[in-house]
């Protein structure tokens, strides 16, 4: 996950072949436009057998979900809520956002991230959801140890034990 700007300075091409040469599955840019995407990007994450994930949030109309959903291979990443990363909110505040993407029967998993933080957060995220994605508080947990394998166990074993 990251930003357009710097994979352009990188090289969009090269970006991706490296990526894949790496062993990295998908990509997520949150700010790639679709126009863009159809047209310039999305043969080239293909050739590199690279899935695109586009996000949906609370305010995004079902005409631009079932487009997303058709452009999205991997899964779709449910924004749990307008506001940024790593911030505190309460998931269950978004029922009925879940219950819309639930209903519309989407070709590709949703998986809910933005603050999914600890077990409960994650139950209540899968609760309404196909999975959820962790990013800050496993960053966190990273920043406190050298051991990286021995934290992730460990914060891995905290989520779902």
């Amino acid at each position: 996950m990251g930003y357009m700007n710097p994979v352009l300075q990188y090289g969009f091409e090269r970006f991706c072949a490296e990526a894949a040469a790496t062993g990295v599955d998908g990509l997520i840019l949150p700010d790639l436009p679709i126009y863009e995407f159809e047209t310039e990007y999305g043969p080239i994450l293909k050739k590199y057998g690279l899935d695109f994930i586009f996000l949906v949030t609370p305010e995004t109309s079902p005409d631009r979900v079932s487009k997303v959903d058709a452009l999205s291979s991997g899964f779709l990443y449910a924004v749990s809520s307008s506001s940024t990363t790593g911030k505190d909110k309460n998931i269950n505040d978004q029922e009925a956002y879940f219950e819309r993407l639930h209903k519309m029967a989407l070709r590709n998993p949703v998986l809910v991230g933005f603050g999914i933080k600890d077990k409960a957060t994650f139950a209540a995220a899968c609760q309404y959801s196909n999975g959820a994605i962790i990013g800050t508080a496993y960053i966190r947990a990273l920043e406190q140890t050298t051991d990286i394998g021995a934290a992730t166990k460990t914060f891995l074993g905290t989520i779902l034990s």
